[in-house]
């Protein structure tokens, strides 16, 4: 009984460990709609898919982007979410405008 006791706490132990190995560091621009990119987003992927995408991705890209996101992986973003998603991304991470 006592190893089924350690086993179940040491498996409880490592469902609190991070998904990630490897955390980003990557730190989202300040800027209207970010606290929206960083809790939709993250719950799909790192915040590290910005900068890599950001050297090529227009708004019309980063529009793609996040339609591809809701209609191919089923992320939980309403139209207006979208919307602003789009625009921040585009205004702070887009070919033009690369991360720092």
């Amino acid at each position: 009984m006592a190893t089924i006791a350690t086993s179940l706490a040491f498996l409880s132990a490592l469902s609190l460990a991070p998904s990630h190995a490897d955390e980003s560091t990557f730190r989202l621009k300040n800027a209207n709609g970010r606290d929206l990119v960083a809790t939709k987003c993250i719950t799909c992927h790192s915040l590290d898919y910005i900068p890599m995408n950001s050297k090529f991705l227009d708004r019309k890209g980063w529009d793609a982007e996040v339609r591809k996101m809701i209609k191919a992986m089923g992320a939980p973003i309403n139209p207006d979410e979208a919307a602003t998603i789009v625009e921040y991304l585009s205004k702070n991470y887009g070919r033009d405008n690369p991360p720092d």
